[in-house]
């Protein structure tokens, strides 16, 4: 629980600290006026706008790691008959927002996934695996806290819905219908409520935000086993290079818990991903991104943003893959905007 409590602490204590620009609102009408395209509920909406948003990230990971160190087959070999090696996760995201109030902006964003991973078994065959399908929805309630003197602060309250699949299934070298890793399924199977805070603030050049998230899992999934709870921190800066153009850099960090309980269709002795022994993550990323806002009457309130995110530091329990960069690349419409 202190993972939760801590950063909301840290961020409203940061909200004290920070020098006081002159006495405006915050506003997103500028193109550093949105966080970075991966980061999700950044900013809150005036009473009756309504936003459209579509992103796609793709990450790709590449080779295994224990601890922080690289593992290669060999090693891999010595305890599971197969060993991944390489993994694409392509995620297509649509969502939309709509602030009833003031005070309170609603959001709601579903998912379509696709993934593929190459592997190779320990005679020296290789094959791939794929899985595809609708992830889990999320809910999630904006509550404004304040917005003056160029800084806002507001809190994230949500719940993401079991909708994905968590018995995907393809064909490899063993039989034509063999259960899939915990990776390649498509959501948690739990109920998953995430608490949070989002500050922000901006200069006449320049915007920074700051932003913790913590996602607990509810009871146990159809297959015996949950997900672990997630704790994300980022903190990013942007600089308004013209009217319609910002650059923006962030880091940011993630804790994820290991697998509780296990699915009992997956033998642990197959492959390292099989085995919940090795879950369980944390890792520093460092962003670079931009985001072009439209200023003509006829692409009004249109935004298009790109960011690539590069692991500087990870380490894994057990055996897992290394991440190696995710890309998002996304597209905004707000109506009802001044």
């Amino acid at each position: 629980m202190n993972k939760l409590f801590f950063p909301l602490l840290g961020t409203l204590l940061l909200c004290t600290t920070s020098s006081i620009a002159q006495d405006s609102l915050w506003t997103s009408s500028r193109p550093d006026g949105h966080a970075p395209m991966s980061v999700m509920g950044d900013h809150t909406h005036h009473k009756g706008e309504l936003m459209f948003s579509y992103r796609s990230m793709l990450m790709s990971m590449k080779g295994t790691i224990s601890n922080s160190s690289r593992v290669n087959n060999e090693t891999i070999y010595e305890t599971y008959m197969v060993s991944p090696q390489d993994m694409q996760m392509q995620m297509h995201m649509i969502g939309a927002m709509f602030a009833p109030s003031e005070k309170l902006t609603l959001a709601v964003m579903a998912n379509y996934r696709l993934n593929t991973m190459d592997l190779k078994t320990k005679m020296g065959v290789d094959f791939t695996t794929e899985s595809g399908g609708f992830g889990d929805v999320s809910l999630t309630g904006l509550f404004q806290v304040f917005n003056r003197n160029r800084q806002s602060l507001h809190a994230n309250i949500g719940l993401s819905i079991p909708v994905g699949d968590i018995n995907q299934r393809d064909a490899t070298p063993v039989a034509s219908d063999t259960p899939l890793a915990y990776s390649m399924q498509l959501g948690s199977g739990t109920f998953d409520p995430f608490l949070g805070a989002t500050y922000l603030s901006q200069w006449d050049q320049f915007s920074l935000g700051v932003q913790s998230t913590y996602r607990f899992r509810l009871g146990t999934n159809s297959q015996n086993y949950s997900l672990g709870n997630r704790f994300d921190f980022v903190g990013w800066g942007a600089l308004k290079a013209t009217d319609y153009l910002s650059v923006s850099t962030s880091v940011s960090y993630f804790n994820l818990g290991e697998i509780n309980g296990k699915d009992s269709d997956l033998n642990p002795l197959m492959m390292p991903l099989f085995n919940t022994v090795n879950s369980g993550r944390s890792q520093w990323d460092l962003g670079i991104g931009a985001n072009v806002l439209f200023l003509n009457e006829a692409l009004k309130n249109l935004r298009i943003a790109a960011e690539v995110k590069v692991p500087i530091a990870q380490d894994v329990s057990g055996i897992q893959m290394r991440n190696k960069w995710l890309v998002t690349l996304g597209i905004q419409y707000a109506l009802g905007h001044n």
